[in-house]
């Protein structure tokens, strides 16, 4: 017989996919923290909200996964209710209705005041912005826009979070002295497209402006670009980076693919010609950038010399950070009428052979940096060092600072001078320069 769970009026957010969604749980546990409710984030309550991911088949997967434990939990009275949002509910809720009745209700990715509501908490409209960050102290992720406009044929974003629309310059810059306010010294800027930034509100692209307002935020140190749609790019930015010392050499630039005939058919808007030259005057105009891009291999089409070129080209523009995902048929999305014709052996394949490449060309690119001094942040401590970042690596994705924790001490939170000493293919090994070690 079931039996109630002994805890009371916890809610536990479970978050899955991007950091995008982390940022939509972020607001949904500051709305309930606003409203007096107990809220923890993926640990133990006897509410489950579980936020889901809708984007690739994996990612579906996961969550799917994720619901059916916590379908288990209820049904053992572990949990006494169990809640859905986010893309994949979004996406597929007749079909999660159907298939998973156990869950208590389930809500898309705009239906926030009613999730609220179904947790006995009422919208605050005076809260807009407002959240109860889960990253460590020092950085948060900061959602600029929401949506996309994008014709991408094999995206289903827009299926699942709308039309493109700009947060206004003056609430973001109310939001950052917000975050600055509660310690945050680093804003990673996300969005489902950062190059349109501004284009609905204001009719040009502005993130230009945006970068310049947010640096004249106190408490911000570092500021951080992700997800900018090549097809457009506004080079002003590049100007902004070169030129104010917050903004990091850091671009997140998703490319997905090179050869021409896959360009056309991703409906991206450009060619391997504007792509390359793109790259190199990004380049020219600030030589330190650290460009991180995203491909997409097993697309509808891809033939052995698609792939080919594709490897190349990875090779010739020696990217410093990059990612290779196989390609996913989603319903619903332009590609989806194409014949999914590389078989899933070989887009792992050739997934596996562009990162073996990649992860020559770190090794390649760290060795550089033995010896020498970089600014560093200290974002944890995870067994016996301390784990860092420099200014062109992003948390969770890129490379990381390792300091020995049983020799020095540091301060979560805090930027120190690291000289490298040692590194690997994608992480550095490196002593404080400025710290008093603690076998002195």
């Amino acid at each position: 017989m079931r039996t109630k769970s002994t805890k009371r009026n916890k809610i536990n957010v479970i978050t899955m996919g991007c950091s995008k969604n982390l940022y939509d749980s972020e607001v949904l546990m500051g709305q309930l923290k606003a409203n007096d409710k107990a809220v923890v984030h993926e640990q133990e309550g006897n509410v489950v909200v579980v936020n889901t991911c809708g984007f690739i088949d994996n990612a579906k997967e996961e969550s799917i996964n994720t619901i059916l434990a916590q379908i288990k939990k209820k049904e053992s009275g572990a949990i006494d209710q169990l809640f859905v949002t986010g893309c994949l509910s979004e996406r597929y809720k007749p079909d999660l209705e159907r298939e998973m009745p156990e869950v208590d209700a389930y809500f898309g990715t705009t239906d926030l005041p009613q999730l609220l509501k179904a947790l006995g908490a009422n919208y605050k409209h005076e809260l807009i912005g407002e959240r109860l960050t889960t990253t460590p102290k020092n950085y948060a992720y900061f959602k600029v826009s929401e949506g996309c406009d994008r014709p991408c044929s094999f995206c289903a974003i827009p299926l699942m979070r709308g039309k493109h629309r700009s947060t206004p310059i003056e609430e973001l810059v109310k939001r950052a002295e917000k975050l600055a306010q509660n310690g945050v010294k680093e804003l990673l800027l996300i969005a489902q497209d950062l190059t349109y930034y501004g284009l609905d509100l204001y009719q040009k692209r502005r993130l230009a402006d945006l970068l310049r307002a947010l640096v004249q935020v106190n408490g911000i140190k570092w500021i951080r670009l992700h997800y900018a749609f090549p097809t457009g790019f506004p080079m002003e930015v590049i100007e902004v980076m070169k030129n104010e010392p917050k903004v990091c050499n850091y671009l997140d630039i998703p490319l997905q693919h090179i050869s021409d005939p896959i360009l056309k058919s991703m409906r991206r808007g450009t060619t391997q010609e504007k792509t390359t030259q793109l790259i190199h005057k990004i380049r020219n105009i600030l030589p330190e950038i650290a460009l991180r891009t995203t491909l997409i291999v097993g697309y509808p089409g891809e033939t052995e010399s698609d792939f080919n070129t594709l490897k190349q080209w990875v090779k010739t523009m020696r990217f410093e950070r990059l990612g290779c995902f196989t390609y996913s048929h989603e319903e619903n999305t332009h590609a989806h009428s194409l014949v999914d014709d590389v078989p899933q052996q070989i887009k792992q394949e050739r997934a596996n052979e562009i990162m073996k490449i990649q992860s020559e060309i770190s090794w390649e690119h760290n060795q550089k940096k033995t010896g020498k001094v970089f600014r560093c942040v200290i974002d944890r401590k995870q067994g016996d060092h301390y784990v860092g970042r420099t200014e062109i690596d992003s948390p969770d994705v890129d490379n990381e600072v390792l300091i020995d924790a049983k020799k020095y001490y540091l301060k979560l939170g805090d930027f120190t001078e690291v000289k490298i000493d040692k590194a690997t293919d994608f992480d550095l090994y490196g002593s404080p320069v400025k710290n008093v070690s603690l076998n002195d």
